[in-house]
């Protein structure tokens, strides 16, 4: 690859690292993408970006789809090369055409997973321990579910971001947009009782302001709370494929169900595209019709 390719790629990812301000996940998706093109292109015994045409971006994607790879991969990928040649269209006036005419896959329609009440109350009823561990995986839950918040999101909490007389968290999400998510009396308490009792003791000799501490002290990652709540699901003797992000999932689906607003839901979530948040008046809809369909006599 000649070097002004690569100069155009290593300037992009600075660019998207701190102009964007995209977060750590993000810029290494779109690193691994462009530099699989780019591999891509070496392999073709094409030397530089100004050259590529839509046959070659073509032969790219033809070459995703061969790999049996997710139509949400696939399209990821796409954009991540199309958002990288706008940018050398942009800085060097690199023809982006190829890019722009390709088509993405269109998205598999699939709905977000979620907590039925029942499944939620087994979860909690699994935290009532009083040791430090369990006041701790109680105010996480409590938190994740009372917010919707994402995990990331979660374990960037630091002390001073709560406000637990005034029941808000202030969040630092996605791009790095600050928001201020409320949370309820369950949520407060827990909290509290963590705070006040269990976090002193989990901390030991370790000091940090992260409000979420492993059992040595340090702060809880993403991993780490992957593998409480999947701890707190084995002792509820919960048969289904669990993950973190169904909190979120179930925290939106239960507002909307309940009535709440579709722009106050979108907020609260922090998605800055509405269409992101409708996607739970699917799960919503489904769920009406499957209690429908199961308790109408003549259904």
């Amino acid at each position: 690859m000649d070097e002004k390719t690569f100069q155009i790629r290593n300037e992009y990812i600075t660019y998207v690292r701190l102009e964007k301000n995209y977060s750590v996940h993000t810029v290494t998706e779109y690193e691994r993408d462009v530099d699989e093109f780019l591999e891509f292109l070496k392999t073709e015994g094409i030397l530089t970006i100004e050259t590529i045409t839509y046959q070659e971006a073509r032969l790219f994607a033809s070459r995703l789809y061969d790999r049996e790879l997710s139509r949400a991969t696939i399209s990821r990928k796409i954009s991540s090369v199309r958002s990288f040649f706008r940018f050398a269209n942009a800085r060097y006036d690199i023809n982006d055409t190829a890019f722009r005419l390709l088509h993405h896959p269109k998205k598999e329609e699939r709905l977000p997973a979620f907590f039925y009440v029942e499944e939620l109350e087994k979860l909690f009823a699994a935290c009532l321990g009083e040791k430090p561990r369990d006041r701790r995986d109680r105010a996480l839950l409590e938190l994740l579910y009372a917010t919707g918040i994402r995990v990331s999101e979660l374990t960037s909490i630091c002390l001073s971001d709560i406000d637990n007389d005034l029941g808000i968290v202030r969040v630092m999400g996605k791009g790095r947009k600050e928001r201020y998510v409320p949370f309820g009396s369950f949520a407060q308490s827990a909290i509290e009782q963590y705070m006040e009792t269990s976090r002193p003791l989990l901390m030991k000799a370790t000091k940090h302001d992260r409000l979420f501490v492993n059992l040595r002290g340090g702060p809880l990652t993403e991993r780490g709370v992957r593998h409480i709540l999947d701890a707190i699901v084995e002792r509820a003797s919960i048969q289904s494929n669990v993950y973190p992000h169904m909190l979120r999932h179930t925290f939106a689906t239960h507002l909307l169900s309940a009535g709440a607003d579709m722009r106050t839901v979108q907020e609260l979530l922090g998605h800055s595209d509405l269409s992101s948040t409708q996607i739970y008046t699917h799960t919503t809809k489904e769920h009406l019709r499957r209690t429908y369909m199961n308790t109408h006599p003549r259904a």
